[in-house]
């Protein structure tokens, strides 16, 4: 059977999102790009915490990672999120598209 779906990649990606901790992060890189220690602080959550849920993220290649003089910046990956003019934006995983409220 041919998987015109990706099913694998597609189930890895949900899985990433299926955590409320990373959903939280989600929602804060839509605001914008951010290093670590600025996510942390929004979500009042650990630096090491924050940090091995991004790892997943960007394995998954949901976000990507820029560095910036001695601080390394997470940012939404530019090929699954989609910033719309409607009431909410979306994540093209694709497989299936996830809108996110805004």
């Amino acid at each position: 059977m041919r998987d015109s779906l990706s099913s694998k990649e597609c189930a890895d990606r949900l899985k990433a999102l299926a955590d409320a901790d990373r959903l939280k992060i989600v929602q804060v890189l839509r605001g914008g790009p951010k290093n670590v220690g600025e996510i942390a602080a929004e979500l009042t959550a650990e630096i090491a915490n924050v940090s091995h849920h991004l790892q997943v993220l960007k394995r998954e290649r949901l976000v990507e990672t820029e560095k910036q003089g001695r601080f390394v910046v997470y940012r939404l990956h530019p090929d699954v999120f989609e910033a719309t003019r409607s009431a909410a934006d979306c994540l093209d995983l694709g497989c299936c598209k996830l809108e996110l409220p805004k």
